[in-house]
């Protein structure tokens, strides 16, 4: 039975999207990584069907040569490791040629995160961000539900309204794979999402005289997702970072995850706790946050313990 070379990727991720869930995010980086494959293959004039070990470990070679991360190199092996074992389900294969590949492992960075005094100082640069009222409530409840909750960006722009009706002290949270999870509202998150609320409703309710149509979202927009989108909520946590004096290398929206994380642990939450608010499937991803915790306890010691200044022992 021959396959074509497209037929293998579509199939592969359409698989992926009803069997398992996966995000789109997630379904688009397996096509990106397989298309890549697929051109390299292609320049070799060889197919998915006739690929063997040493062909999949020419290409890591390859990426590797290339100059791409070790992050990468996993990320596409991952996804190679994934097609052949739908392949193989599939009949379309007798076996998975890369299943005894070993991958090159992710690089040991610590997630950057920020203290709490940087934190309160982009809540407050939150309100004072936005052309209009409406911009400025809209964003200070975008960053009070994201400090007070860990959500990732695309949990919290694509958050449906109705989540968030009745004042709610938790939040029901669908994350990747279509799990979903509970996570509590500060009272700081639960003043800025009911002055949001309002604004938002009046707002909707005359979009419903002029076009018959409101939003189910909390962060409604007029563009194609019909949310609030990444890209757009990354260009506004810049410029609050701008405004509150912080360097905008130092904040994206995943940083107020790791922040909510670090500062947990560092205010005495356990590790399976912070688990369940991140939504993290493995326990062990959520343990570079103690790595984090102590990487600065030991530069607080090395910054102001007076032995570390004066570079040895003082006279008794």
């Amino acid at each position: 039975m021959s396959i074509t070379e497209h037929s293998w990727i579509s199939a592969f991720l359409e698989a992926q999207a009803a069997e398992l869930g996966a995000a789109r995010n997630t379904l688009l980086a397996y096509g990106r990584d397989l298309k890549d494959f697929q051109a390299w293959l292609a320049a070799r004039h060889t197919a998915f069907e006739e690929v063997d070990q040493p062909t999949v470990e020419a290409y890591l070679i390859s990426c590797d040569a290339e100059g791409l991360s070790r992050a990468t190199r996993a990320r596409r092996l991952s996804a190679i490791k994934q097609l052949y074992r739908f392949a193989f389900e599939e009949g379309w294969r007798t076996d998975n040629p890369a299943l005894q590949i070993t991958g090159p492992g992710r690089d040991k960075k610590l997630p950057k995160t920020l203290s709490e005094a940087e934190v309160d100082a982009l809540l407050q640069a939150a309100r004072t961000v936005g052309r209009k009222p409406a911009d400025k409530a809209r964003n200070t409840c975008l960053m009070e539900l994201l400090y007070a909750t860990g959500m990732r960006v695309t949990e919290l722009v694509s958050l449906p309204v109705s989540a968030t009706r009745g004042d709610p002290r938790m939040l029901l949270i669908l994350g990747k794979g279509g799990k979903e999870r509970m996570v509590p509202l500060s009272p700081p998150a639960r003043e800025a999402l009911s002055h949001w609320l309002k604004i938002r409703d009046a707002d909707q309710e005359e979009r419903k005289k002029l076009c018959g149509a409101t939003s189910k979202f909390l962060f409604p927009s007029r563009g194609a997702a019909g949310h609030l989108t990444r890209h757009m909520f990354y260009l506004l946590i810049k410029e609050m970072a701008v405004a509150a004096g912080i360097s905008p290398e130092k904040v994206t929206p995943h940083t107020l995850r790791h922040a909510f994380a670090t500062h947990l642990l560092a205010n005495g939450a356990d590790l399976r706790s912070i688990q369940t608010l991140l939504g993290h499937a493995d326990v062990a991803t959520t343990e570079i946050y103690t790595h984090v915790l102590e990487a600065r306890l030991s530069e607080l010691v090395m910054t102001h313990h007076p032995l570390a200044k004066d570079g040895g022992e003082k006279d008794a």
